[in-house]
């Protein structure tokens, strides 16, 4: 699977690893999972070192209403992301443009880096 996530409770954490092609369909998938899980407020360390992100501008939107709609009632936690390539940084910013939360985000070139300033972030 393309994208993989781990919510970890006890940290206020969820690290996501994306490797390979991402499509909207398995970004859906993990933003459920996410809120099903109680973990929308939790901080979010998404590793899209290895990732090949396959949206549309139609998909971007798309995941822009699904996290409005998750946002009207409940917080989003910071989000670090961590990527080298262009295409990386184009997705995330496009993913800042339109995503309604009002949270701390920020692009890493390195995981170390991520949490270090995910670790200045106040928990939930």
């Amino acid at each position: 699977m393309p994208l993989r996530w781990e919510i970890l409770h006890s940290e206020k954490l969820v690290h996501i690893v994306a490797e390979g092609p991402v499509t909207l369909k398995e970004m859906e998938v993990h933003f459920d999972a996410i809120m099903v899980a109680d973990a929308m407020p939790y901080a979010k360390l998404f590793d899209a070192t290895h990732a090949e992100p396959i949206y549309s501008d139609a998909d971007v939107m798309a995941m822009g209403a699904r996290l409005s709609a998750y946002t009207a009632t409940v917080a989003s936690g910071p989000l670090a992301v961590v990527g080298l390539t262009d295409e990386v940084e184009t997705t995330y910013r496009r993913f800042i443009n339109v995503s309604p939360s009002k949270r701390p985000a920020r692009l890493f070139k390195t995981e170390a880096e991520a949490r270090a300033w995910l670790a200045t972030q106040a928990k939930p």
